[in-house]
């Protein structure tokens, strides 16, 4: 993601941005509220289309408009994001439209108030643009899984498995040049590979792939995994192999964090989950790190469901108010999920709640 401009007096104003990849598209599901203004380009018949004499004649322009936000969906396998509301500026006003936005497409956001996550979001946005995406391949005899570590979870690929039969050395081969024949293809200069799995099969697959392709081989890290698929993918991750590749990644940082509290939970400690329980632990000044999941943030901004006494918002404020840390988790990855599960909102403890 790219900041064209920043237009901000205190907390309100424009900020324009170039959504570079589907990572920006998913980002700003979360950046972008109802009742926001976004101007963007978009395609529409023009004015006095009504006119229906002749409607094979009718065909959409491109134009600029002005929506008021009401709804924002991100649509990962269309690769889109679509923001629909009622035009403010430009032809037909008054009138409901959708803005599709997708790879490599200008928008401009204008808030009466932007959020600090949102700002930061942003901001990791763009740092995560000039980093390596990761490729990561979870081998053992007989199986691969392919995934691509994304800025919102980790996307399976593909799912290889070795035909079975008698000349098994020649079918180990035909097993390792599909892998390697899938990475080459999915690759891409900017790219990382990372090699995963139990025993010494993704040792011997090592061996073939350094003279199939050498020069992404040489980008290859190996680490040991006690399983392939999404489970040995988080287990990677937890140990923060991929963090070399990729400095402080938004996915392994988060795994980390869950294991912390479920830790503390497990042994009634410095933790706290549920809005009651942690609205409680703020009051007491006890919160170090707020975690929160996206949707359930998401789910209250558009609800406007932020008065009372467990607002989501309300929290993260006084949170931040006593130099608190906040980190707002995907609810694509399965850190994410496992929070909305304990109430959408925890927290790691400064000291134990009696």
């Amino acid at each position: 993601m790219k900041v064209l401009k920043k237009d901000l007096k205190g907390r309100s104003g424009e900020i324009a941005l170039l959504a570079e990849t589907l990572e920006d598209l998913w980002h700003l599901k979360y950046i972008i509220d109802p009742n926001d203004l976004i101007f963007a380009l978009t395609k529409r018949k023009p004015e006095g289309a009504g006119d229906k004499i002749r409607p094979e004649k009718l065909e959409k322009v491109t134009v600029r408009l002005g929506i008021r936000v009401e709804k924002v969906e991100f649509h990962k396998f269309a690769n889109r994001l679509r923001i629909q509301g009622v035009i403010e500026h430009g032809m037909d006003t008054g009138m409901h439209h959708t803005l599709n936005i997708e790879e490599g497409m200008n928008l401009s956001i204008i808030k009466n108030e932007w959020k600090n996550d949102q700002l930061e979001r942003i901001k990791e946005a763009e740092i995560a643009g000039k980093r390596p995406s990761v490729i990561i391949a979870g081998i053992e005899e007989g199986d691969a899984d392919i995934g691509l570590v994304r800025h919102y979870g980790i996307e399976p690929y593909s799912h290889i498995r070795q035909s079975s039969g008698k000349r098994e050395g020649g079918l180990r081969d035909v097993f390792f040049k599909e892998i390697a024949d899938q990475l080459n293809f999915v690759y891409d200069e900017s790219a990382a590979v990372v090699v995963c799995g139990p025993g010494f099969t993704k040792d011997d697959f090592m061996d073939y792939f350094k003279k199939a392709y050498p020069e992404i081989a040489s980008k290859t890290a190996v680490e040991d995994s006690t399983m392939i698929g999404i489970p040995g993918f988080l287990e990677v991750l937890k140990k923060g192999s991929i963090d070399k590749i990729m400095q402080e990644s938004r996915l392994s940082r988060e795994a980390a964090m869950m294991d912390e509290l479920l830790k503390e939970i497990a042994i009634d400690g410095k933790a706290a989950y549920g809005p009651a329980e942690v609205k409680t632990a703020i009051d007491y000044g006890a919160v170090e790190t707020l975690l929160v999941a996206d949707e359930k943030l998401r789910e209250e901004r558009e609800t406007a469901d932020n008065a009372f006494d467990l607002s989501i918002e309300k929290m993260m404020k006084d949170v931040e108010a006593g130099q608190g840390k906040i980190i707002v988790f995907s609810t694509e990855f399965e850190p994410g999920q496992k929070l909305n599960s304990l109430g959408g909102i925890a927290a790691i403890l400064r000291y134990k709640m009696q």
